[in-house]
């Protein structure tokens, strides 16, 4: 499949091109000098690219006060999916949510969320002084996976909180799974309040009726989308769109230069750029492309007996990303860290692993000879693990994430003196930091909240199986900071 951009403008790409070919020596910013005095083997890998690596300059355009290639680039990114607005982010997803958080409230106003938005969204609250009200999303005990926060419950917690400014989904999870956005936004509008998406696994969304709708065509206010998790961007690179009247243009604007650098990297924005124009020529092609793929490795999975596939018709009646492909393995009796650890010994890396499941994330990309390849290894390795099934995990599942309640505001435990203490001895106290598994990076403990002989329990299991730790200074948690 050819995705060469076929007319369609690349306007920051086409602008450091042109700089790159008329050879101009650079008596500027990179100290490399377009790679004439970088480490020869970096250099030698980087190839032709690293000339591009140029530094922040009129003549490329400026992000904090775009007038020509970036604001051009800009403009139709917001065009190809249809936002008012659309600013690049060259500090990951996580720069578009503290964005998004910061645009949306004021200090001390109030967003309601799930419990399981993913930890970058607690830097977001911080940042803004913003109070979070949390609900429970539905939960899967077949899968042992998140699902969404429903309609109802969104309903409910806006009707009972009149003080509640905005709303903040996630939207699709991490599985795939796709909140019922358009039923929430008209919800979210009727009571005064502005619908916030954290769509960083769904920036092929819209492009296709094969996959669910975007959150913009749902109705979102904004969203924060991850350009280098699905689509062609490197990794880093992000989009944040804003929709209609409800926010100010302006006051985005004027956030995200704060949360910017000022020393952005171009072959970053270049390759927003270049993402953008991929996803606006060929978006129907590429979603093609990858749910078919995603349909052979399905089928692969399907073939093995006893296998659990997650499906639409798993989803409680949302919709599902189908790219998504999540494999549970309690009924062999394996967890999802070890098959993982299986797979990858066979020269496969996957996306996610957790007590129960593994995670493939497919894309268009992934269209290949070597891609066939690859799922001829994966089939190797499940049938492997067939011959030597085991009791199911039932006894040995672990469920949701333990409820607790929060005893501080995020700011204020940010603010207040910590100290460590052992895991077994912090049932009772007030958590000072953050603690998740990484991926899907859901928090167990935010600050503030009350740690539980239940919370502690489940870390150590999380721990058992192997999972890596985030956020915590100790990422061993054998200690954990509690609130002095």
């Amino acid at each position: 499949m050819d995705f060469a951009k076929q007319g369609v403008a690349m306007p920051l790409v086409e602008a450091m091109l042109k700089y790159k070919n008329e050879d101009v020596y650079p008596m500027h910013t990179p100290g490399h000098k377009g790679g004439r005095g970088m480490e020869a083997l970096l250099r030698q890998e980087m190839g032709e690219s690293v000339a591009m690596d140029v530094s922040l300059m009129s003549e490329l355009d400026d992000i904090h006060e775009p007038e020509s290639y970036i604001k051009r680039g800009q403009g139709l990114a917001a065009h190809t999916y249809g936002s008012d607005a659309c600013f690049w982010c060259v500090n990951g997803t996580s720069q578009a949510i503290h964005a998004m958080l910061m645009t949306s409230l004021n200090p001390g106003e109030k967003l309601l969320l799930p419990r399981n938005a993913h930890r970058s969204v607690a830097g977001g609250l911080i940042l803004g002084g913003i109070e979070a009200v949390y609900l429970q999303p539905e939960y899967s005990k077949e899968f042992g996976l998140m699902l969404q926060v429903t309609p109802a419950a969104i309903e409910a917690a806006l009707a009972a909180d009149s003080s509640i400014k905005a709303v903040l989904l996630t939207s699709p999870n991490y599985y795939g799974i796709a909140a019922d956005v358009q039923a929430i936004a008209a919800i979210c509008h009727a009571h005064g309040a502005v619908l916030l998406v954290d769509e960083a696994h769904g920036p092929h969304l819209g492009f296709s009726e094969a996959l669910p709708p975007s959150a913009l065509q749902g109705g979102a206010d904004a969203c924060a989308q991850s350009t280098h998790k699905i689509l062609g961007a490197m990794t880093q690179c992000s989009m944040l769109q804003v929709q209609g009247a409800r926010l100010d243009l302006q006051r985005a604007a004027d956030v995200m230069s704060i949360l910017t650098t000022t020393s952005p990297n171009y072959l970053l924005m270049a390759s927003l750029d270049a993402a953008r124009a991929q996803v606006q020529a060929h978006g129907a092609e590429m979603a093609e492309a990858a749910v078919g793929a995603a349909g052979k490795l399905r089928a692969v999975c399907r073939a093995h007996a006893g296998l659990k596939v997650l499906e639409e018709a798993d989803c409680g009646g949302l919709r599902l990303d189908s790219t998504k492909v999540t494999v549970n393995f309690a009924s062999w009796g394996y967890t999802g860290v070890e098959v993982g650890e299986a797979l990858r010994r066979a020269r496969v890396a996957v996306e996610l692993v957790d007590a129960q499941n593994v995670l493939f994330l497919v894309t268009y990309a992934d269209v290949t000879s070597d891609y066939d390849a690859a799922l001829a290894r994966i089939d190797a390795v499940l049938s492997e693990l067939e011959r030597h099934k085991r009791e199911p995990l039932v006894a040995q599942t672990i469920g949701a994430v333990p409820v607790t309640s929060s005893a501080m505001k995020l700011r204020d435990v940010f603010y207040a003196p910590k100290r460590a203490v052992s895991l077994e001895a912090a049932v009772g106290c007030v958590c000072g930091e953050q603690v998740s598994f990484y991926p899907p990076g859901i928090p167990v403990l935010l600050p503030g909240e009350v740690i539980t002989r239940e919370i502690v329990e489940y870390c150590k299991a999380m721990k058992q199986l192997g999972l890596p730790v985030s956020g915590p200074a100790d990422s061993s948690l054998d200690s954990i900071r509690v609130v002095e």
